[in-house]
């Protein structure tokens, strides 16, 4: 049986709502991810005021969101692997293992570009 047809709006709608579902989840189940978000929330504020340039300020932005983007990525990784087994899995290891690298990664690309641009800011 096929799904009943929704115009654009309709489903722009519920695609919303799944995704604020998706946060409060997020928020109330990772702990790493409301770190993350206080992070943001004080980092955020800090790098609109430290920027120089529009595009200054976009980078130290955009970098803090990448973050939550992979961190929530990561913990869906993390729920879906759970749900399928709690036996201990070396193919279940790999990929959580591979979803932290990639919160990691992220991480380390947001001291990079603030790093860089904070640097030339107040060393040029």
């Amino acid at each position: 049986m096929s799904k009943p047809k929704s115009n654009a709006l309709t489903h722009l709608v519920k695609a919303f709502c799944w995704s604020i579902k998706g946060i409060r989840s997020a928020l109330k189940h990772e702990v790493a991810f409301r770190q993350e978000i206080f992070l943001f929330l004080f980092l955020g504020p800090l790098g609109l005021w430290l920027g120089t340039t529009a595009c200054e300020k976009t980078l130290l932005i955009s970098a803090l969101f990448l973050v939550l983007v992979v961190e929530m990525l990561n913990s869906a990784i993390e729920t879906v692997v759970d749900r399928i087994s709690d036996e201990e899995h070396a193919l279940a290891g790999r990929a959580k293992d591979m979803g932290s690298a990639a919160v990691f990664l992220s991480l380390a690309n947001a001291v990079v570009v603030w790093g860089l641009i904070l640097s030339d800011i107040y060393y040029s």
